[in-house]
C-alpha cells in the first residue's frame, strides 16, 4: 500500500488498520487522516502535512461512542452539554477535556482534545467501518492553500497517501467550526 490510487472505498479500512494515510471528502474540503492510535501514522501524516505537533488534531467519529476513551465526559460543564450534543452530528468541532490517556500526538501535549461527530456519509461510513474516530485535518502542506479537488491532492501528497476515496464533498462553503466547550471561545468561524 505505498502507491497512491484512487480505489474502491471498502479498502480505507485495510489502509487504516496498516498504519497509512487516507484523503478522503469532509462537510466542507478535502480531509487527510490516519488511525489517531497509531504514532507512527500520525507522524507520517504531520510529515507529510510539514504540521508541528504541538497543533494538535481533530478526530472525527460516527457518533459519541467512539471518543469515549479519547475525552473526559465527566469534565464537560453540565451546562454546555445540550449545546455540544445539539451540535452533532453536524460540521461543529470541539475542544473537550482529554483523558489523560489520550495521544499526546493528537493533543498536541494540551489538555483538550478537538472532536467533531460528522454527519458526512463517507465520514460516517469509514468510522462506522473501522469502529473508531479517524484524524482529519484538511488536505494541504502547512501554508499552503487547501486542495480544491482530488486531483490537487493527488499532486501534492502522492505516494505519501495511500488511498485517496474519490466521493464527493459535503457542500459546506467552509471548514468546521471550532468552539472551546469550557469557555465557549470560538477558534473558527
Amino acid at each position: 500500500m505505498t502507491e497512491s490510487t484512487l480505489i474502491n472505498p471498502t479498502n480505507e479500512i485495510e489502509a487504516l488498520q496498516q498504519g497509512c494515510l487516507i484523503v478522503y471528502p469532509t462537510e466542507a474540503v478535502w480531509g487527510i487522516g490516519c488511525d489517531p492510535d497509531n504514532e507512527d501514522a500520525v507522524m507520517k501524516l504531520l510529515e507529510a502535512k510539514q504540521r508541528p505537533v504541538e497543533k494538535g488534531l481533530i478526530l472525527v467519529a460516527q457518533n459519541l461512542s467512539q471518543c469515549h476513551d479519547y475525552f473526559d465526559f465527566d469534565k464537560v460543564p453540565i451546562e454546555k452539554r445540550p449545546e455540544i450534543f445539539s451540535s452533532w452530528p453536524g460540521p461543529v468541532t470541539w475542544l473537550l477535556p482529554a483523558k489523560a490517556s489520550a495521544p499526546k500526538w493528537i493533543t498536541g501535549g494540551s489538555d483538550m482534545i478537538a472532536i467533531r461527530i460528522s454527519a458526512h456519509p463517507t465520514i460516517q461510513r469509514i468510522c462506522r467501518t473501522f469502529n473508531k474516530p479517524i484524524v482529519s485535518t484538511s488536505a494541504n502542506r502547512t501554508t499552503e492553500p487547501v486542495c480544491k479537488n482530488l486531483a490537487e491532492a493527488i499532486k501534492v501528497f502522492g505516494s505519501q497517501v495511500a488511498i485517496y476515496v474519490d466521493e464527493a464533498l459535503g457542500g459546506s462553503e467552509k471548514p468546521s467550526v471550532i468552539k472551546h466547550s469550557i469557555t465557549g471561545e470560538v477558534f473558527r468561524s
